[in-house]
């Protein structure tokens, strides 16, 4: 099989007529959706182009250092943006966000890498960078989903906790619901992924390796691996968010202190 067919500034702007063609789209039916389609479109290219320039350079630095820095530079960057997606708050959530997206992923990717692929040394960047991207690109969605169901919860259920606490349920027992629906929020996209993967889509990186000319059923036990450990991470980090999140809306006397909570914009 042959290799990947190398692309070309030209054939980058061939394909960016088809952001052109839904822009102008937007603009016969009012959509107002053109300018969000433009700056969108430039700030993936520009962000691409200065992730492939990086990561150029790390791989040819060798050495764990600067694979290590980008590692926990990814990580902490996708806890902040999991926060910066939802339209409420407590405080502390950012640092809770931000521990749990660092140790989870983390983890797992290594654990994948070195246990499942017997990478050696771990840190290839090949392997690792990759593989923690499309771990915390999940994870980052199932966090900001089960985050926003917990806080709204809470919210919407207010009189229904409070009296459950009354009655002398403890903490756990009267956000038990919340979390619950809120883990289940989060975990829904990357099951559906794992049910549509192979039958509706074939999934990135299966896609990738195709296009490389590697062998497809080689493709698709990476895939496989990809998608256990993305789903292990979402469902561990979703939950150890949810968990800490319902904490930090109860005080030391668990009382439900909904004044922690503030109302935000939010980044959808």
């Amino acid at each position: 099989m042959s290799g990947l067919i190398e692309l070309t500034p030209f054939d980058l702007a061939l394909a960016a007529l088809l952001i052109l063609a839904n822009a102008a789209v937007s603009i016969a039916l009012d959509l107002r959706l053109g300018r969000r389609l433009a700056l969108a479109a430039i700030r993936a290219v520009v962000q691409l182009s200065l992730l492939g320039f990086l990561l150029e350079r790390i791989f040819n630095a060798g050495g764990p250092l600067p694979v290590i820095l980008m590692l926990v530079f990814m990580a902490t960057l996708s806890g902040f943006e999991a926060v910066r997606r939802t339209t409420r708050r407590v405080r502390g959530i950012t640092l809770v966000s931000t521990s749990v997206m660092l140790v989870t992923s983390l983890v797992i990717a290594f654990y994948g890498v070195h246990f499942v692929l017997e990478v050696d040394p771990w840190w290839k960047p090949q392997y690792i960078i990759p593989i923690l991207g499309m771990i915390l690109g999940n994870s980052l969605t199932g966090v900001a989903l089960g985050l926003e169901t917990t806080l709204e919860g809470f919210s919407r259920e207010r009189d229904q906790v409070e009296s459950l606490l009354a009655h002398g349920a403890s903490r756990r027992e009267a956000s038990h619901d919340i979390v619950r629906r809120a883990v289940r929020t989060g975990t829904i996209p990357i099951l559906n992924a794992m049910v549509a993967a192979g039958l509706i889509s074939i999934p990135g990186m299966m896609t990738g390796q195709i296009l490389a000319g590697e062998d497809p059923m080689s493709a698709s036990r990476y895939q496989i691996f990809i998608l256990f450990s993305i789903t292990g991470a979402v469902a561990l980090g979703t939950i150890s968010v949810v968990t800490l999140a319902s904490r930090l809306v109860f005080d030391e006397r668990c009382r439900l202190r909904l004044d922690r909570v503030r109302e935000v914009g939010g980044d959808n």
